[in-house]
């Protein structure tokens, strides 16, 4: 079987996890990572640095520099047809011709996985070549930009057709620093728009905030250095204390006055259409709290 787990001590729960053990060579499967993006150079680096036996397959003469700059080890003919992982890290649209094309240079037994958040197993194809093969995806949720950037700390999610291959994944996560989550093949998209909302979404929310800001007279680089910190110190709540206890604002405190005076200063644009949105949310996060007066208020002011 092409890809495969050797036996490995099991930790005591009381055994704190040590991150700066690394595997030897012979334990992990030989690995392409096929494109040298923003993913694929950030997959192919942190494997690297784990001391995962990995070489990189770009897909343009750029990538290519690139990733020699970086000290990488290009996939030759051997690699490809050596591997046991075939990580095919490129544009969900181009995932399956891709795959398609390497499917000749690669051995009849290598694994492909993509990095693809919205697409199932079933964007391999379903040809004789593809399903003798274990498939799997491996979705890190992180906002990478830059190949440079790092993936520890972050969430993973990981889905394959067999076991021995989901093992691989998960140690692929490990030895990358992040925790794996499986998402139900059936339920990929819902959680890729999830996914969407938390990291462009934010981004986007970010802009219209400084949209606001620019409104009351702030520069762009002044309100993106006070709102990107104000964006972290509400992350901080969320994560130290959950949603709805992170909570903050007119709508948490019932303050009906505030909030018809921003709708009133937003105008009658996308930006209040946003900020009501994102207020009948907080509205329904901390609803219950509020006296049913104050509440019907708010609501018929948000749906106005």
């Amino acid at each position: 079987m092409a890809i495969r787990r050797s036996a490995r001590p099991r930790r005591s729960p009381a055994t704190p996890k040590r991150h700066t053990r690394r595997s030897p060579p012979s334990d992990l499967p030989r690995t392409v990572v096929i494109g040298f993006g923003r993913m694929g150079g950030a997959l192919a680096m942190g494997l690297s640095r784990a001391g995962w036996p990995v070489a990189v397959f770009p897909r343009s003469g750029e990538s290519l520099r690139r990733a020699a700059a970086f000290g990488l080890r290009i996939a030759d003919h051997d690699d490809l047809a050596n591997a046991e992982l075939c990580i095919v890290a490129v544009p969900e649209a181009a995932v399956h011709q891709v795959a398609q094309q390497m499917l000749l240079d690669l051995g009849l037994s290598t694994a492909l996985v993509h990095c693809a958040g919205a697409l199932d197993l079933r964007a391999f194809g379903s040809t004789p070549m593809v399903a003798r093969r274990m498939r799997g995806s491996f979705h890190p949720l992180v906002a990478v930009s830059d190949p440079g950037d790092p993936l520890e700390g972050h969430a993973v999610a990981v889905s394959a057709t067999g076991r021995p291959l989901l093992q691989t994944l998960r140690r692929m996560a490990e030895d990358l620093r992040l925790f794996p989550i499986e998402v139900p093949e059936a339920k990929r998209t819902a959680y890729h728009a999830g996914a969407v909302l938390a990291a462009g979404g934010v981004v986007s929310l970010l802009s219209a905030a400084i949209t606001a800001f620019g409104e009351a007279g702030v520069d762009a680089e002044t309100a993106t250095r006070a709102l990107v910190r104000l964006a972290q110190s509400a992350l901080r709540g969320v994560e130290e204390r959950g949603v709805a206890r992170a909570l903050t604002g007119p709508v948490k405190r019932g303050e009906v006055a505030v909030v018809e005076a921003h709708l009133a200063a937003l105008g009658g644009g996308d930006l209040q259409l946003l900020y009501r949105l994102l207020s009948r949310r907080a509205l329904e996060l901390c609803g219950a709290q509020l006296p049913l007066e104050t509440r019907s208020a708010l609501d018929r002011l948000l749906r106005n």
